[in-house]
């Protein structure tokens, strides 16, 4: 599976023939400038809350492309008014799309859209098909919830979680997660975008490295093989 970093908590991931785009903040990110907005693929653009820095671009890739948006009610609800069609989620439903399986999860954090709207409750995504199966986190805090995700949906190939600290849990209650949701290959988001979530990279390695995990701290820009 072949994921490209947008930096923040932004991946495009392809998925079964789909080009899935998770929580686009790339225009405003000084890390991301390099990146072309206009060239982002998405059939669907999948949300896990409001905040700015996860949904800023969301509404002109949608726009552009077509994109589908998959989030919660209150954020699908959102870009209804806009005129771009999604497919609302809540907490522990699932559904089938032409390219596998969307669970949305529990996630512990705050939500609001960037014009002040009520963004719903945040959650998270874990998504399978036959071939694949992985976790997207979105933000969240360490939560005993993580613990249900190896109860109720397949194995995790990989899990994609947020590692900056003060808005989110840092690296080493993600390491706790990642044993919670029994995964050993993560890739780290929600890092180093401006100064509160700057992190050591050379220590969340170490951490990782000495339980036997893998980390993987992708550039902004970055497309890698899991």
């Amino acid at each position: 599976m072949t994921l490209t970093y947008y930096g923040q908590a932004g991946f495009g991931i392809e998925m079964n023939g789909k080009q899935l785009l998770f929580d686009p903040f790339i225009s405003p990110n000084p890390l991301a400038k390099h990146i072309n907005i206009e060239e982002v693929a998405a059939d669907y653009i999948l949300l896990t809350h409001g905040h700015q820095d996860h949904v800023v671009d969301a509404e002109g890739i949608a726009k552009r492309t077509g994109a589908k948006i998959i989030s919660n009610y209150e954020i699908v609800s959102w870009y209804g008014g806009k005129e771009i069609s999604g497919h609302p989620l809540n907490h522990g439903g699932k559904w089938n799309f032409d390219f596998g399986t969307v669970k949305y999860v529990n996630a512990v954090h705050s939500s609001i859209l960037p014009d002040g709207t009520y963004g719903g409750n945040p959650g998270g995504f874990v998504l399978w098909n036959e071939e694949v199966c992985f976790y997207h986190a979105g933000d969240t805090a360490l939560t005993m919830d993580m613990k249900l995700i190896p109860m109720t949906c397949p194995k995790l190939n990989f899990a994609i979680l947020p590692l900056g600290d003060n808005f989110t849990m840092g690296y080493e209650d993600a390491l706790i997660a990642a044993d919670f949701i029994e995964c050993d290959t993560i890739v780290g988001c929600h890092f180093d975008t401006f100064g509160y979530i700057e992190i050591d990279h050379d220590a969340a390695q170490k951490a990782f490295e000495a339980k036997g995990k893998k980390l993987i701290l992708p550039s902004v820009g970055e497309t890698i093989q899991l």
